[in-house]
């Protein structure tokens, strides 16, 4: 009977397993084996060079600004769009105490719309929008024309043209971007707390920031952890935002660049894939590495209800 359940089982996987395999493990090893190449991508030969493309990889200086680029990316973006999300949806849900017990503040139903709206748009739409926002004012930028309309004319810059700004308005955009589905997750998290609790936690005089702390935050950590992770590895990534706004070449002086927009380069602009894999590679291990770390850094114990 036993061996029947085991047949039974592994007739099941079989199909699965290979599906997983073939499109997605085999991608892996193929892209493994190309970073150890020397190929245009244009040829059916490939010739094989070891580490060659590691070790140019390494000694690239614009490669390590790229890295730092998506370092920036990964330690700011989860941080403040995870704790604008868990803000916001605190207010929506349990920012106030109503006639029929804790609810959120008022005008919590428009405010979701609002929070909800970037989700409905791609981001190459985000990107392109965003591209004529921080336009100089002389091509009509929005932000540069908010900016005077209030008197602040000597605040306005070529956002998007110097160095020194154009890579931060892309994590002021991603932020923006994906605020919204954390509103929508941690919402549905908080929502699975029985308000009772809440009611409690005010009869002991406690404050809103208090119980957020202690009584909100414990409560829905499992989501916190998730999307902390999964906010992680697309804030990783970056291409499409800074493709788009900053363009090939990653904007001024390539001051934006960051490892996604290195590879596209790389590959399709000079015929390196060898060496975009090389990229792929390592851009494929830090995101196993920040993965595991903040797994294991957000690790807590469970509370129960």
């Amino acid at each position: 009977m036993q061996h029947g359940k085991v047949g039974f089982v592994l007739a099941f996987l079989a199909v699965p397993v290979v599906i997983y395999g073939l499109f997605v493990l085999s991608p892996y090893v193929q892209a493994i084996y190309i970073s150890l190449t020397d190929w245009s991508g244009l040829t059916a030969s490939q010739t094989f060079v070891g580490f060659d493309n590691y070790v140019r990889l390494f000694e690239d200086d614009q490669f390590w600004v790229a890295l730092k680029n998506n370092v920036i990316l990964m330690l700011v973006v989860p941080v403040v769009t995870l704790a604008l999300g868990l803000f916001f949806a605190s207010m929506i849900n349990v920012g106030r105490r109503g006639k029929s017990g804790i609810e959120g503040v008022r005008g919590s139903k428009v405010y979701r719309v609002v929070y909800f709206f970037p989700l409905v748009l791609s981001m190459a739409v985000i990107g392109v929008l965003f591209k004529y926002v921080f336009a100089p004012t002389e091509a009509g930028g929005i932000f540069n024309g908010l900016l005077g309309l209030v008197g602040l004319d000597g605040l306005t810059q070529p956002w998007l043209g110097d160095p020194r700004f154009a890579f931060w308005c892309v994590v002021v955009v991603m932020i923006w971007a994906f605020v919204g589905f954390y509103v929508v997750l941690f919402s549905a998290a908080m929502q699975s707390i029985p308000k009772d609790i809440y009611e409690a936690a005010l009869l002991d005089g406690s404050s809103r920031f208090t119980t957020f702390r202690h009584v909100t935050l414990p409560l829905v950590w499992d989501t916190v952890q998730v999307g902390w992770v999964y906010m992680a590895i697309q804030a990783m990534d970056g291409f499409a935002l800074v493709h788009i706004m900053l363009g090939i070449s990653g904007g001024p002086s390539r001051a934006g660049d960051v490892l996604g927009v290195a590879l596209y380069r790389s590959a399709f602009n000079s015929y390196r894939f060898g060496y975009a894999s090389a990229i792929g590679v390592v851009l494929l291990v830090l995101t196993l590495i920040i993965s595991v770390l903040f797994m294991r850094a957000a690790r807590r114990e469970r509370v129960e209800l």
